[in-house]
């Protein structure tokens, strides 16, 4: 199967990263990718039936955002949670029970009672999504050889915005006739995907090396090299290329978070939770409020909504473009480009709605603000699981969303306090200013790790 040195075993990630891409790793990527569009779908509907939740429940505006926030807190308090436990324990174990929990907790905000146990029922749907997100990155990142691995995890992250508009699209249909808890019964059922979870995706080989359990690691490469070679009709895979003995590629040093802080990885962290903060800062803060914010430009609310749909639409090409472009031009260098077009792309758009330019002109600019505003998410997702070693990936991969759900927790608040002490630009401006900084912090502290496998971009 594999033609080996004498004397000498290779690890996982030799195996993996000799491998072609092929129809493994595309089934992989679609069951992982999917379950994330599930989870993606979750999280944008919120700000579907926030409306008809604050009416049934006679909340008031403040009570109402206090209620869109309570994801958030979960997500946060998830995602710092996973990334540990999954070190520790395992990225498959920890991947399916963050879908349980989703799951449940979707379900059980069909059924709440009054506004409070909602909020506490989106908290927990909030820790099941919060824990999901850092370890489908950190999964397939371990899986998908370096060639293709940033094409795949941006695509994989590209789902959001077509998952915001099938969010869209399943609550305006299902209002028509029924009720938000409807929607959230149904965004419940998919939760059964686990089972797809726990019999197609196996445990990380480069997880099980990284933990000194060699021969689980390589029972597991063994299935998976002879469906490869079933897949492609062949009898020989490519010759490994040994790099180092088991005992010398046996990772050393401080796992988890404590790995984070660590001199060798410290600017690194400073950077990824910078760039997290941020960007998701300005995100939401934006999206949030951006259906006020037509509303208060002269647009009804009907409109508003159709509107949004609409220049989200921009976010598709946006994402794609995003794909291709890391693996040519680079992690770092793409990064900084789609910040740098979301600084100008807010603030452009922002003008077009304060000068009352006109219906079509403000929907190509909100287009082009989508484009670069998606497109970011694809880095974000594409970038982080490499910058780390294998035993402290998916707790950097959970520190970072972490640090990024404190900036969606932040967002909505701060311009909720702007949008009255000042006038229609200001909004905008903040976006701007905050793409700004990510993109500081990028061009200061970000490294380059297109083309490179795991293992030399951690040393």
């Amino acid at each position: 199967m594999t033609q080996l040195s004498v004397g000498i075993i290779p690890l996982s990630a030799d195996r993996l990263e000799r491998l072609p891409i092929c129809g493994f790793h595309r089934w992989l990527f679609a069951i992982i990718a999917l379950a994330f569009f599930f989870d993606n779908i979750d999280l944008a509907t919120m700000g579907f039936l926030l409306g008809s939740i604050k009416t049934e429940f006679g909340l008031t505006s403040a009570q109402a955002g206090l209620l869109a926030s309570a994801s958030f807190v979960g997500m946060a308090a998830g995602a710092l949670m996973s990334g540990a436990l999954a070190d520790r324990f395992g990225r498959k174990l920890i991947f399916q029970t963050s879908m349980i929990i989703w799951g449940a907790a979707s379900y059980l905000c069909s059924i709440a009672p009054d506004a409070t146990w909602l909020a506490i029922f989106r908290a927990l749907l909030g820790v099941g999504m919060g824990m999901e997100t850092p370890l489908a990155q950190t999964l397939l990142s371990e899986f998908v050889p370096a060639k293709s691995r940033g094409k795949y995890l941006a695509l994989m992250e590209g789902n959001w915005p077509i998952a915001f508009i099938c969010a869209g699209v399943l609550s305006d249909c299902v209002l028509w006739n029924y009720d938000w808890r409807t929607v959230f019964f149904l965004e419940a059922i998919p939760a059964f995907f686990v089972l797809c979870i726990r019999w197609v995706v196996p445990e990380s080989p480069r997880w099980l090396d990284a933990r000194g359990r060699h021969a689980e690691a390589a029972a597991i490469m063994d299935r998976i090299e002879k469906i490869i070679m079933r897949r492609l009709k062949v009898s020989v895979l490519p010759t490994v290329a040994i790099t180092a003995s088991p005992a010398a590629q046996a990772e050393k040093g401080h796992g988890g978070l404590r790995a984070l802080i660590s001199p060798a990885y410290r600017k690194r962290t400073v950077m990824i939770s910078g760039l997290w903060f941020f960007a998701l800062l300005g995100f939401y803060g934006l999206n949030t409020w951006l259906g006020a914010l037509l509303q208060q430009s002269g647009l009804d609310v009907t409109k508003s909504v159709l509107f949004t749909v609409y220049i989200s639409l921009g976010g598709i090409p946006g994402f794609l473009s995003a794909a291709w472009a890391i693996e040519r031009w680079g992690r770092k260098v793409t990064c900084l480009v789609t910040l740098v077009g979301a600084t100008v792309g807010v603030y452009v758009f922002g003008q077009t709605l304060s000068m009352s330019l006109g219906g079509n002109i403000s929907l190509v600019a909100g287009a082009m603000m989508q484009f670069f505003v998606f497109g970011i998410w694809c880095i974000l997702y594409a970038y982080t699981p490499e910058l780390y070693p294998s035993r402290a990936r998916a707790s950097a991969c959970g520190f970072a969303s972490f640090c990024g759900r404190i900036g969606a927790l932040l967002g909505p608040t701060i311009i909720g306090i702007i949008i009255p002490m000042s006038n229609s630009m200001g909004p905008f401006i903040f976006g701007a200013v905050c793409f700004t900084l990510a993109a500081l912090v990028v061009f200061l502290y970000g490294v380059e790790t297109k083309s490179s496998s795991l293992e030399e971009i951690s040393t």
